[in-house]
């Protein structure tokens, strides 16, 4: 096993056969990988223009065969160390030759993924499997089963290897969390299961009734389920994943094994049952881990107020304390009807996981947040969020706003930028401004217009009473005095522009700005009085009356 990388064979086993299929591997399958990148149509351009390497494992995302082979194509001018190392594509198949030509002449391998395989799901194990540590690479690779750095997958593959049969491990809820690699013998209950990443519903639900899931809650023992030939399904046992002990203890998940063309061996009851125990030591560590750092995270985003401890935040994240870096807030444009939380989060940490790996992300009330370390570029970082916002629209039909503030000093002022963010999502100037996609400076005019507005709207003693003798004559004469001004101070005191936006001549606006500076006792020649009259008309609602 390489020592600096997991290589493709690994991969392609963690991914396994139901899912993808390894069309070719012109440099074999002991290439070592480290980095990997999803990329949509609109990314390839510009991953063209990049210097220097590129990432090693590139998921193409909606990108058809042609468009690959063009791209492709154009990579063979790249130096080859600066080039990919496999594609992972639903377009290659055996009706594309051109692609499998245009892969092999560039030295790339290429594995074509199972149409109904989930992106996001397929990226998670690709991450999962390339950022293995070396404890976990090796324990992978070892017989022992209590290897203190297995995860999931490994302890998948060492209890296929000892029991001759095939291993998934499922949470609480029937969702695959890991699997061991499938063989021919692999029937439907499995490869479905593999391929949507949890149980199907029809068939949970003939294990219910055959009372499976009742039995492993009940007990700790392993339950061995026969072979049902008629509905494809092979003989399987499977136990309960438990942390705690007697009434008190808490199901985290089960490990089922099925059997292939041949026996399971003897002893596979017994081996599953320390498996059981060696998984409930690994996901209680994610779950307490996770919850612990999911805290932390939230403490930097100003969830639970200010004064984090930045420094131990930093060192238990592994992020830099000090340096500019960036930080994106994603609403849907109707939180009402889709709060993006509940629809986006997951693609959006997805792609924020590409763009950069040490990225954060976490969802806060109907929000999501993303904190870019060491990152000061405004204009690199809003072109990609414009870029995922109108992506996430064409292929999934979600409508978000973002906001984008960069550069930030540092992780101490990650709270307060995402104050600011929410500020700019919090405004209705700025969501009407045009653009999805806003800067903290873009904004900042509308964002203080808006709270200003905001602010003298609720603070009757801010009203200006005159403002009620205006309504007044509209009302009594059924004059339109107040829109007439508004027109005039929108058109920069144009008189000829504001009398054509309310279709009246120019002389009967005249006669009508001249009756408003009677009935205010202002001046409209006057800039002070200008302001303030505009700013009251804002903030002040038609017929509103202050007190005098």
């Amino acid at each position: 096993m390489p020592e600096d990388g997991t290589t493709l064979g690994e991969l392609l086993a963690a991914l396994d056969h139901t899912v993808v299929t390894l069309i070719d591997a012109p440099a074999g399958e002991q290439v070592p990988l480290r980095s990997a990148t999803v990329a949509e149509p609109a990314d390839l351009p510009e991953h063209l223009e990049t210097h220097g390497a590129l990432p090693q494992v590139y998921l193409l995302v909606g990108i058809d065969a042609a468009a690959t082979v063009t791209w492709v194509r154009r990579l063979g001018a790249r130096e080859p160390a600066h080039r990919p190392q496999v594609l992972l594509t639903k377009a290659a198949d055996d009706d594309a030759p051109a692609l499998r030509a245009a892969t092999h002449a560039a030295g790339l391998a290429l594995v074509h993924v199972h149409r109904q395989a989930r992106w996001d799901q397929v990226f998670a194990v690709v991450r999962r499997m390339l950022t293995r540590s070396p404890g976990q690479r090796a324990a992978a690779g070892t017989p022992g089963l209590l290897a203190p750095d297995t995860d999931l997958f490994g302890l998948a593959q060492v209890v296929a290897r000892e029991t001759g049969g095939m291993v998934s491990v499922e949470d609480p809820y029937s969702h695959v969390l890991a699997y061991s690699a499938s063989d021919a013998a692999a029937d439907q209950l499995r490869i479905r299961s593999i391929l949507g990443r949890e149980g199907p519903a029809d068939y949970l639900r003939i294990l219910r009734e055959w009372g499976v899931f009742d039995r492993v809650r009940r007990s700790d023992e392993v339950v061995d389920i026969p072979e049902h030939p008629e509905l494809d399904i092979r003989r399987r046992l499977v136990v309960g994943i438990r942390r705690g002990t007697g009434a008190q203890a808490r199901i985290l998940g089960t490990i089922w094994l099925q059997q292939g063309d041949e026996p399971l061996r003897t002893d596979a009851a017994r081996v599953l049952r320390g498996a059981s125990a060696v998984a409930a030591r690994i996901i209680a560590r994610g779950l307490d881990a996770p919850s612990t750092e999911a805290l932390l995270v939230r403490r930097l985003f100003g969830a639970h107020g200010e004064g984090v401890d930045v420094p131990s935040v930093a060192a238990a994240l592994n992020l830099p304390v000090a340096g500019p870096a960036a930080v994106i807030g994603f609403a849907s444009v109707e939180p009402a009807t889709a709060p993006v939380a509940a629809t986006a989060s997951g693609l959006i940490r997805l792609h924020a996981s590409a763009f950069r790996d040490d990225s954060v992300t976490e969802v806060i009330g109907d929000r999501v947040y993303v904190l870019l370390p060491s990152y000061h570029s405004e204009h690199g970082v809003g072109s990609w969020v414009r870029e995922l916002v109108a992506q996430l629209e064409h292929a999934r039909g979600l409508m978000l706003r973002a906001a984008v503030a960069a550069p930030v000093a540092g992780l101490g002022a990650v709270a307060s930028a995402r104050a600011e963010v929410d500020r700019v999502l919090d405004s209705p100037a700025a969501a009407a401004a045009g653009s999805r996609v806003a800067t903290l400076a873009e904004a900042r005019t509308a964002v203080l217009l808006t709270e200003i507005v905001e602010l003298i709207r609720h603070r009757r003693e801010l009203h200006d009473p005159r403002l009620a003798a205006l309504d007044e004559y509209d009302r009594e004469h059924g004059a339109p005095l107040r829109a007439s001004v508004r027109a005039y101070l929108r058109a920069h005191g144009e008189v000829s522009a504001a009398a054509a936006e309310l279709r009246v001549h120019p002389n009967t606006l005249r006669y009508r700005l001249r009756r408003v500076e009677h009935l205010l006792g202002i001046a409209l020649s006057d800039p002070d009085d200008r302001l303030l009259l505009e700013i009251q008309l804002a903030a002040v609602p038609t017929g509103h009356r202050s007190p005098r």
